[in-house]
C-alpha cells in the first residue's frame, strides 16, 4: 500500500506539523479543516454557518487535490466549540451531502484552533 502526501493551494496550508491529507491506495484521510481563507490564512468573520460553509468548501478543494470529492465521503467527525450551533451547522452541512450523506460523528470540544467555531475532517473514498 502507498502513502501519498496532499497539498493544495485553493485550501489553507497546515498550521502545525501535519498534512492536509494522506492518500492511500484507495482513500482519503484529512486533517481537520477550520475556516480558514486559503489566501490570508485568517479565520473568516461571521457565524457558525458562515464558518461551516468555508470549512467544507476547504475540505472540498482538498478532497479534489487527492482526486476524490465531497461525493465520495464516507465518514466526516465534526467538531463544535458549542453544541448549540448544531441546527445551524447541520443546515449548512446538508447542503453539502444533500443525498447519501456519510456516517458522521459530531463532538463538542473546549476550543479549536484560531477560535473556531467548527472544525470537520473526512475519509473519502478515491473518485
Amino acid at each position: 500500500m502507498t502513502k501519498k502526501v496532499v497539498q493544495t493551494e485553493k485550501a489553507p496550508k497546515a498550521i502545525g506539523p501535519y498534512s492536509q491529507a494522506i492518500r492511500t491506495d484507495a482513500m482519503v484521510f484529512t486533517a481537520g479543516q477550520i475556516a480558514l481563507d486559503p489566501a490570508t490564512m485568517e479565520l473568516i468573520s461571521g457565524g457558525v454557518e458562515e464558518q461551516t460553509r468555508q470549512v467544507l468548501t476547504n475540505l472540498s478543494h482538498v478532497l479534489e487535490a487527492a482526486g476524490s470529492s465531497l461525493g465520495h465521503v464516507v465518514k466526516t467527525t465534526v467538531f463544535l466549540k458549542d453544541m448549540a450551533d448544531f441546527p445551524k451547522m447541520n443546515a449548512v452541512y446538508s447542503e453539502f451531502f444533500a443525498e447519501n450523506p456519510p456516517a458522521r460523528s459530531t463532538i463538542a470540544v473546549a476550543g479549536l484552533p484560531k477560535g473556531g467555531l467548527v472544525e470537520i475532517e473526512a475519509v473519502a473514498l478515491l473518485a
